[in-house]
């Protein structure tokens, strides 16, 4: 052979070589960008919530930035109001956060919009962020039944509130009542000894805030956890139809919940406590002219600003049994997701994993006095004076399917107020609210 033409063909060689060296170099540069870069890069994550502000997570942030020297994170406070309208035009832009405050029941509506946790090793680590069995065992039940979809986990919740009960306790030390309702049995009678009326018949003063729509903080809340309570199974178990309708056990559940809930405003009965005139639920409560009211433990704080003078304390839900099989809460927090549009997905997770764990959460809750959704911490928090009852009842809290939380909030309050105005029967009303969630439904 020509040496000449060796060493043509040892050039070529080497060219092609090199140029596949480089092509496999750029490949994998490309999957670790890909794959939210690599361990050196400096890394900023855009973190947006709402209700929170700052405060709430400098601690667990700072924290977070000394364990990972090349990661910052900049939180962003949205109004409630904007919060998911922006979050919907930014990601639709191609821009947006990495990490989002998600509402519990968003995962239907919005999963398409997340990223899942990563189930691989990733780099630093043993193995996965968390296994689902880790996540059962960590926190408690309804985190696992909102927040994974499909053997993936797409949040890690780091509170979870439940409704509880407010009562005055002057009101009913007055009414000689030495402890609050634990049955709603209970919770009746209290109601007829708490309200007082006026020659006309006017409510001055309401047994508790129940019964309306529009005048009370979170009134289709407090409907959904009682038609749960009372078994109503809210879709099938497919989750592909609304089905609060449905009898259980020969009984109708639904319109039965739905009946009970309005009672209360029908001046022919006997728990009348309330109407559609009534100063709105948490005001009414902070004036002294409401003896009860439902709400969740971030009101604490905000009644104490409005009425330092209130002397008042929760008390758990009440319940339709004393079988500790059967206790049921209503669930409603927002906890932190990752978004499609992130381009470091495996930090913006270890960023949550943190945030989720009792480290992580202990300073988050600690900032917002929150009660947790880590079963360590409930154990924690159990005997805290405000937080106590809504952190144990983190425990027993429940939440269903919705497809579109705000959209069935108004089908919800519409039905109320069909049966308090006399526009529908409960049982109509109850047909026309399922019929109209399955319309949602069919949407999807």
């Amino acid at each position: 052979m020509d040496i000449r033409s060796f060493t043509s063909s040892n050039r070529l060689l080497y060219i092609l070589v090199t140029s596949i060296a480089v092509l496999v170099l750029l490949t994998i540069v490309l999957i670790l960008r890909n794959l939210g870069g690599t361990a050196n890069e400096r890394i900023t994550l855009e973190f947006w919530g709402v209700f929170d502000n700052q405060d709430a997570y400098s601690t667990v942030i700072k924290k977070f930035q000394g364990l990972h020297s090349n990661i910052r994170v900049n939180y962003k406070l949205i109004s409630f109001a904007d919060y998911e309208r922006q979050l919907i035009d930014s990601l639709a832009a191609g821009t947006g956060p990495d990490v989002v405050m998600i509402h519990h029941t968003w995962l239907p509506k919005h999963g398409d919009k997340l990223v899942a946790m990563p189930t691989d090793k990733l780099p630093g680590y043993d193995g996965p962020l968390m296994t689902l069995k880790e996540f059962q065992e960590q926190f408690v039940d309804v985190a696992y039944d909102d927040l994974v979809f499909d053997n993936q986990i797409y949040s890690m919740p780091i509170y979870v509130d439940t409704l509880g009960l407010f009562y005055n306790k002057d009101l009913f030390n007055s009414a000689g009542i030495v402890k609050p309702p634990e049955s709603w049995e209970d919770f009746n009678d209290n109601v007829t000894r708490l309200t007082r009326f006026d020659e006309s018949g006017n409510i001055t003063q309401s047994g508790a805030a129940i019964g309306s729509a529009r005048n009370i903080n979170r009134s289709t809340d407090i409907l959904m956890g009682l038609m749960l309570q009372s078994g109503v199974q809210m879709t099938d178990a497919g989750r592909t139809m609304a089905t609060f309708t449905r009898s259980v056990d020969n009984q109708i559940v639904g319109e039965t919940a739905l009946k009970y809930y309005t009672e209360f405003t029908d001046s022919d009965k006997r728990t009348y406590t309330w109407n559609d005139s009534q100063h709105y639920s948490v005001d009414a409560f902070t004036e002294g002219k409401a003896a009860m009211m439902f709400n969740y433990a971030h009101q604490v704080d905000i009644i104490r600003d409005k009425a330092s003078r209130l002397n008042f304390a929760v008390a758990p839900m009440p319940q339709l049994t004393n079988d500790p099989l059967y206790q049921v809460t209503y669930a409603n927090y927002w906890t932190p997701a990752v978004t499609i549009n992130s381009r470091y997905p495996n930090q913006a997770w270890e960023f949550i994993a943190y945030l989720a764990s009792k480290e992580g959460a202990l300073d988050y809750l600690s900032a917002t006095r929150r009660p947790a959704a880590r079963r360590d911490v409930i154990e924690l928090q159990k005997d805290d004076q405000d937080l106590g009852v809504f952190a144990t009842q983190a425990l027993t809290a429940r939440s269903w399917y919705q497809v579109d939380n705000v959209a069935i909030e108004g089908i919800f309050a519409d039905m109320i107020e069909q049966v308090i105005f006399n526009e529908a029967s409960p049982k109509d009303a109850l047909r026309e609210a399922e019929s109209a969630v399955n319309v949602l439904m069919g949407r999807r």
